[in-house]
């Protein structure tokens, strides 16, 4: 059974950073697509970032530079480091594996993944 279990969230003050952890189990996440999401209250879930098989990123325009997805294949656990947050960076965010096929959506806004987490609560305050 396939696990993503997201970790990391909590409120923080604009200016600063939160790292959130997504702990994968019953599958390895070595190459493959992953990506990370989030939505606020009354808005649809919007695309923050990718990472492909070769681990090249690509960022939302609204986080570009700010934000940055990793992975440790040996913790099987893929990252999200976020700095300088703003309070409209407040949301639930979700992380998602894309397994049934070999190449990954080019968009940061696909929604083509087959797991996904529970997610875990970011709350940035002015």
């Amino acid at each position: 059974q396939v696990q993503l279990v997201e970790s990391g969230g909590g409120s923080v003050q604009a200016g600063g950073s939160l790292r959130l952890s997504c702990a994968a189990s019953g599958i390895s996440i070595r190459g493959v697509c992953m990506g990370w999401f989030r939505q606020a209250p009354g808005t649809e879930r919007e695309g923050v970032g990718t990472i492909n098989s070769v681990d090249r990123t690509i960022y939302a325009d609204s986080v570009k530079g700010r934000f940055t997805i990793s992975r440790d294949n040996a913790k099987n656990t893929l990252y999200l480091e976020m700095n300088s947050l703003k309070p409209e960076d407040t949301a639930m965010y979700y992380c998602a594996a894309q397994t049934f096929r070999t190449y990954c959506p080019t968009s940061v806004q696909s929604t083509t993944y087959n797991y996904w987490g529970q997610g875990t609560q970011v709350a940035v305050s002015s």
